[in-house]
């Protein structure tokens, strides 16, 4: 009975259908619209992420820059030499020029 009442009162006119199609348009835009924001929000995580990452590399970089300077500094390879490889500056009987 309830199947005949809306048979009776719901006719499929071009109005109809262009309503119906207008209305999942905007339900399909709106989904859309929130899929691409989810997305934005967690490519933003994603970027903040990494820009963390790129910060704390760059402090790692410079403090092994200032390692690398404070191992290969002049005094610190005399230093060494001398103390630990028991080296000593040549004597003149031992240094020999060499002509080209």
């Amino acid at each position: 009975m309830l199947l005949a009442v809306l048979k009776k009162s719901f006719h499929l006119n071009i109005n109809t259908l262009v309503a119906m199609g207008m209305v999942l348009a905007l339900v399909g835009s709106a989904v859309s619209v929130a899929f691409s924001v989810h997305h934005a929000r967690l490519a933003l995580q994603d970027l903040q992420l990494l820009r963390e990452q790129r910060k704390a590399l760059d402090v790692e970089w410079g403090q092994l820059l200032l390692e690398q300077h404070s191992w290969g500094a002049y005094g610190r390879v005399g230093q060494v030499a001398t103390e630990q490889l028991q080296m000593q500056p040549a004597t003149l009987q031992n240094v020999v020029m060499v002509q080209p």
